[in-house]
């Protein structure tokens, strides 16, 4: 292998490695946008997710007894959480292919941040049908990176008509 190319992959394996940094007025480095990072976590939890991989799609929530659920019911922890997600999406079908739409990600401070949006359960009906919900995330900004600590989410009944004024 010729140097330039062996600097080269060097060079991509350390960047990749790596934070992906920016820099602010002063010159100094500096982690990409709240928005950026908790966009990111969104992306990969949903290829998690259609991977079938539920372990490492939960891994976006806090591991902690003090998460907060919200739904049919209310609901705290992380194991819990986890339990529930095993059971009732245990195969493929049931699972489905996970989207989300309309994310809006609103920093409030360094620390917190809350993400709104739509989901979407591409099922067959063998596997429960199709699915879609609306959510209200907050994250926390934690040493492991941003990470869900409330998950408050709805489901939408699609064929119910539009309130219009």
């Amino acid at each position: 292998m010729k140097p330039l190319r062996i600097l080269s992959v060097l060079f991509l394996s350390l960047a990749l490695s790596h934070p992906i940094w920016s820099q602010d007025v002063g010159g100094k480095p500096q982690e990409l946008s709240a928005e950026s990072s908790i966009r990111a976590v969104m992306e990969k939890s949903r290829g998690d997710w259609n991977r079938g991989d539920l372990v490492t799609f939960a891994k976006m929530y806090k591991d902690s007894p003090d998460i907060l659920f919200i739904a049919n019911r209310v609901s705290h922890g992380y194991a819990g959480m986890l339990e529930s997600y095993r059971r009732n999406y245990a195969t493929p079908e049931a699972r489905g292919v996970l989207t989300y739409t309309n994310v809006e990600v609103y920093p409030l401070d360094a620390r917190f941040a809350t993400v709104t949006g739509n989901c979407h359960l591409e099922r067959t009906v063998a596997g429960g049908g199709n699915f879609d919900c609306i959510y209200s995330l907050t994250f926390e900004k934690t040493a492991e990176g941003w990470k869900v600590v409330v998950d408050h989410s709805s489901a939408i009944h699609l064929a119910a008509k539009p309130v219009t004024n």
